[in-house]
């Protein structure tokens, strides 16, 4: 019987080494590939990185993705807050630079399979393979591996879906790694510590005063750029009132930030777009959707509205519904389908 060769893609982190670790115990050829990307400190992350290869006595392969980080991710990352939206470059990066270009490489070197670190499950339904939530609730990242295709789930293993994080960090020290002080990577791994305005700034995304206006249109007030805002948002506002004014929306054509009330950040339609199905496409669907990776799941409709937009119907009221961010719809713990997030204050 063939032994598979099984690509894992290192961060020098616990969650990789010990799926590195994992696939090892069960018998598989595992090489570690670590990605370059334009992130400070890349050397230290090497040498982190090395540290466990060494130690698990497998190959390391280095594979240069810094110029398709930048085009695909941090332009992406850019242009959407110039635009007033929220971006989440995590899912994206897991698209098309991890589980895309990375894969690929995978492939070409020779790999059966690629491994990573998330806390999530692949699980075959009906012939096809499914992503589906990790058995620990507090650490499933499923979320951020919304938008892989089938064929990419095909192609992917991952090991901890049916692991407990405490449990992790256990079998990390058992394997002679007693470095792991329980900290978490961040999610947006380019910003650093830089905070995102700084960020921004340093990525010349200009400063453009605009108006601060309320639902009814009425000017409040002024702001120095719409990238300084996000929707739910309370401080930095500067408007005094008898009851707090909160950010319930970003009109990038117009440059204008728009403020309300608390009660005003709740709402029950939002569209969407992009959306992708991992089943065939239901004229009505209802199940379980998230909308941040933070966010609980809250019951509702994906409606058609008409030939390209959907519609989606909380049975409840959702706070602060962020454009730019992705809807994820799950049944029963499966992932069935995603789309971006449009400006909800545009449905009538």
């Amino acid at each position: 019987m063939n032994r598979q060769t099984i690509g894992v893609a290192m961060s020098g982190g616990v969650d990789s080494t010990v799926t590195a670790g994992l696939l090892q115990e069960q018998g598989c050829l595992v090489h570690g590939f670590f990605m370059l990307l334009p992130l400070p400190g890349l050397e230290q992350q090497i040498s982190r990185v090395r540290l466990v290869t060494d130690r698990l006595q497998i190959p390391l392969h280095l594979v240069d993705l810094r110029d398709r980080f930048t085009e695909n991710i941090i332009s992406y990352f850019i242009d959407s807050y110039r635009h007033g939206l929220t971006p989440n470059p995590c899912i994206v990066c897991n698209t098309i630079i991890k589980c895309g270009l990375l894969m690929d490489e995978m492939a070409a070197r020779g790999m059966d399979r690629m491994a990573t670190g998330h806390y999530a499950q692949v699980v075959d339904q009906d012939g096809r393979s499914r992503l589906k939530r990790a058995i620990d609730p507090l650490k499933d990242q499923s979320y951020f591996l919304c938008r892989l295709s089938a064929e990419q789930l095909d192609r992917l293993i991952l090991p901890l879906g049916e692991w407990e994080k405490a449990a992790v960090f256990e079998r990390a020290r058992s394997m002679g790694f007693s470095h792991f002080n329980g900290s978490e990577s961040q999610d947006v791994c380019f910003l650093a510590d830089k905070k995102l305005a700084a960020f921004l700034e340093d990525q010349d995304v200009q400063s453009c005063p605009g108006e601060i206006i309320n639902k009814s249109g009425e000017v409040l007030g002024s702001h120095q750029g719409i990238w300084k805002y996000t929707v739910g948002q309370r401080r930095g506002l500067g408007l005094p009132d008898a009851t707090p004014w909160y950010v319930t929306g970003l009109d990038g054509e117009k440059n204008r930030v728009i403020i309300g009330k608390n009660e005003d950040l709740f709402l029950r339609d939002l569209p969407i777009r992009a959306v992708q199905w991992a089943v065939k496409p239901p004229e009505k669907w209802t199940g379980s959707i998230q909308l941040r990776s933070r966010h609980r799941a809250a019951e509702g409709q994906v409606l058609q509205q008409d030939d390209t937009s959907l519609l989606i119907r909380f049975s409840k009221p959702q706070r602060a519904i962020t454009p730019g961010q992705f809807a994820v719809f799950y049944q029963n713990d499966l992932v069935i389908g995603s789309g971006i997030i449009d400006d909800p204050n545009s449905v009538e």
